[in-house]
C-alpha cells in the first residue's frame, strides 16, 4: 500500500534531539516523497487522543531545516500511556468507559494516516508497539517507526540514543559555573544532580567530560586557582554500590586538604535507600503514569548531601541539578550526524512498512536498522567496568 498520510508526534521528557529529529523527517520525505502529506500530533499522545493536530505545510517544509538549532519540541511532548486507562480519563484525555487504544485507533482512521513516527524513549515506543498491535487485531494497517530520544542513553538494545552526547556535554558546561561555586565559602560540599533514573551513563559521561575539560587548562595554584578545587572528586551512578563510611572517610581528607569536595550524582543513586527511609516514617512515595517514583519529589540530592554533611565537616551545602539545562539544549554536531542517519533511514523504512525503532543494534553488531518493538526495553545499565570510566574513578580518587 501506498504511503499517503505520515503522522509525527514526540512524547515523554525532552532531550536535545527532538527539533532536529523532526526537522530531519520533514526534510527526507520533503527530499525523496514530496507527495505524501505529514501532520504533527500536538504534545504526543495527548494530542492524538484529543485529536490536535497541525498540517506540515509546504512554508515549513521548506524551512524545516531551522528546527536543527533549536532544542525542546516545536510541536510538544506530555507523558501518557495508553494502556493506563485511569490516567487518561483523571486527565481528560478520554471519558469514562472509553478505551485509550480505541480512541487513538479512531484518530489515525480518520486523519488516514498510513506511518506514525514516534520519538520518544522506551515508554513511548513500547506504548506505540501497543498500539501498533491493536489496530493490527482491529484489521487497520499502520507502519509505526520510533527513534529513541532519551538522555539516559538507556534503551535495549540502542547503542546510543539520540541526544545523550548532548546532554552530557551541556551537563559538563554546567558544571563548570556550578563548581566555581566552591569559592564562596570554606569548607565547601557541591553535589551536582545529574539525571539518569536508573543508568549512570549520563552521570559518567557528564563527568568524564568535565574532567577532561579540567585537564586541559592552565592553572596557578600559587594564587588558590587550583585544579584540585574545580575537578570532580566523586561518581555516584545506581550500578555501582556506594559505601557511605568509606567515600566519607577519603573525601572528608580532600575536604580537609583543599577545601572543598564537588560530586557527581546520578538521581538514581541510591534512591532505594531513600525511598526506604520515607516509607520507614510513613510517608507516600510518588510516582508518575508509568509507575515511576518521582526522583524531583524525593530529592536524591538533598538526601546526599545531608549525609554527607556531617560526616566532611561541610560549611555549607549546595545541591545543583543539571538536567532541564541539559536536556532542552539544541542538538551538537555528534548528534545532528546520529539523528540524520536515524531520520533517513526511518523515512525509508516506513515507506517499504517496516516497522521498529531506529538506532545502532548492539545486538546485532550495532547495525543502523529498524529493531523489533518486542525487543526494545528501557532500564539498560551502565557497564561501570568500562575502561574508560574505571580509569576516571582512578584518577579522581588520586584527586
Amino acid at each position: 500500500m501506498a504511503v499517503q498520510t505520515v503522522a509525527l508526534l514526540t512524547a515523554g521528557g525532552l532531550a536535545p534531539c527532538l527539533s532536529s529529529a523532526v526537522g530531519g523527517l520533514i526534510e527526507r520525505y520533503t527530499a525523496i516523497a514530496p507527495d505524501v502529506r505529514i501532520i504533527a500530533y500536538q504534545n504526543g499522545y495527548a494530542g492524538l487522543l484529543t485529536g490536535r493536530s497541525v498540517e506540515v505545510t509546504p512554508e515549513v517544509r521548506e524551512g524545516a531545516a531551522l528546527l536543527h538549532r533549536f532544542g525542546g519540541s516545536p510541536i510538544g511532548n506530555s507523558r501518557v500511556k495508553l494502556t493506563n486507562v485511569e490516567d487518561c480519563v483523571r486527565r481528560g484525555l478520554v471519558t469514562e468507559g472509553q478505551d485509550p487504544l480505541h480512541v487513538a485507533a479512531e484518530q489515525l482512521t480518520a486523519d488516514g494516516v498510513d506511518v506514525l513516527h514516534t520519538i520518544g524513549g522506551d515508554d513511548t515506543n513500547t506504548t506505540a508497539a501497543d498500539l501498533a498491535a491493536y489496530l493490527a487485531s482491529n484489521d487497520y494497517p499502520l507502519t509505526v517507526v520510533g527513534l529513541p530520544k532519551t538522555i539516559d542513553n538507556d534503551v535495549i538494545p540502542i547503542r546510543q540514543s539520540l541526544g545523550a552526547w548532548t546532554a552530557a556535554e551541556q551537563g559538563a558546561l554546567f558544571a563548570r559555573n556550578v563548581l566555581a561555586e566552591h569559592s564562596s565559602n570554606p569548607r565547601m560540599l557541591i553535589i551536582h544532580e545529574v539525571m539518569g533514573r536508573h543508568c549512570g551513563w549520563l552521570t559518567a559521561e557528564t563527568a568524564r567530560r568535565h574532567h577532561a575539560w579540567v585537564g586541559e587548562q592552565e592553572w596557578l595554584p600559587g594564587i588558590g586557582l587550583d585544579s584540585r578545587r574545580w575537578d570532580v572528586h566523586a561518581v555516584f551512578v545506581p550500578e555501582a554500590h556506594i559505601d557511605l563510611a568509606a567515600e566519607s572517610a577519603r573525601l572528608k581528607a580532600v575536604m580537609d586538604e583543599i577545601g572543598c569536595v564537588n560530586i557527581f550524582l546520578s538521581e538514581g543513586a541510591g534512591v532505594s535507600e531513600v525511598v526506604a527511609e520515607l516509607e520507614a516514617s510513613g510517608q507516600e512515595v510518588p510516582v508518575d503514569p508509568f509507575g515511576h517514583v518521582q526522583l524531583d519529589k524525593v530529592n536524591p540530592g538533598a538526601w546526599f548531601g545531608k549525609q554527607f554533611a556531617q560526616r566532611l565537616g561541610a560549611e555549607k551545602v549546595m545541591v545543583q541539578k543539571s538536567g532541564y539545562f541539559s536536556r532542552s539544549a539544541a542538538a551538537n554536531e555528534e548528534d545532528l550526524a546520529l539523528i540524520r542517519r536515524c531520520t533517513d533511514y526511518a523515512v525509508d523504512a516506513a515507506l517499504r512498512g517496516e516497522s521498529g525503532v531506529v538506532g545502532e543494534d548492539e545486538e546485532r553488531g550495532d547495525e543502523l536498522r529498524a529493531v523489533e518493538f518486542p525487543r526494545i526495553a528501557g532500564g539498560k545499565a551502565f557497564d561501570a567496568s568500562v575502561p574508560w570510566f574505571v580509569e576516571l574513578k582512578e584518577s579522581i580518587d588520586q584527586t
